[in-house]
């Protein structure tokens, strides 16, 4: 049997088809570079966690804290046990950021802030918050009213944002 051989010619294509196909090629591309870029805080869970919920069996060997990957910022990096925010996030790439937390105690009108770097890596992070030692020193109490804002390294734009129920509501006259 002869070796057939490979078509020297191809039907023309429209050039609509042609236009067509480039137009949706480029809308895809704008859509994955503009994804790129996203980053969404997905849930903020609070509470008061004791410095024996640290604590793994890896800790009893080396002496040194595992965090189960989760990334951990206190303001007293010396002390476990405080009030948290355990933030979710979600981006598409790896991320320097700012963490700002505004909070408002039960026995304080001014709002307190915090600000921590962080590195967050690609797809999803758990985040860790904790105000320790002199910043929460009651186990009983939480936070009236709080808001989460992820800012670019530089502190100078908002990347997302989260608040609690009572953030906005107005004041009582």
């Amino acid at each position: 049997m002869p070796a057939r051989a490979f078509p020297t010619h191809y039907p023309a294509v429209p050039p609509r088809v042609i236009r067509a196909v480039l137009l949706f090629s480029a809308l895809a591309l704008a859509a994955g570079a503009a994804r790129g870029a996203e980053l969404s805080i997905t849930r903020v869970f609070t509470g008061w966690r004791d410095a024996a919920s640290f604590k793994r069996v890896s800790e009893y060997f080396t002496g040194r804290e595992n965090t189960g990957g989760q990334i951990v910022l206190r303001t007293d990096p010396a002390e476990r046990a405080g009030y948290y925010f355990l933030i979710r996030t979600r981006q598409d790439e790896a991320l320097a950021a700012t963490i700002r937390l505004t909070y408002f105690t039960p026995d304080g009108a001014e709002a307190r802030v915090v600000t921590f770097p962080v590195q967050l890596p690609p797809r999803t992070a758990a985040v860790n918050v904790g105000l320790t030692g002199a910043a929460w020193p009651d186990p009983d109490a939480s936070a009236v009213a709080w808001k989460v804002d992820i800012l670019s390294a530089d502190g100078a734009t908002v990347l997302a944002s989260e608040k609690s129920y009572l953030w906005d509501q107005p004041a009582a006259k």
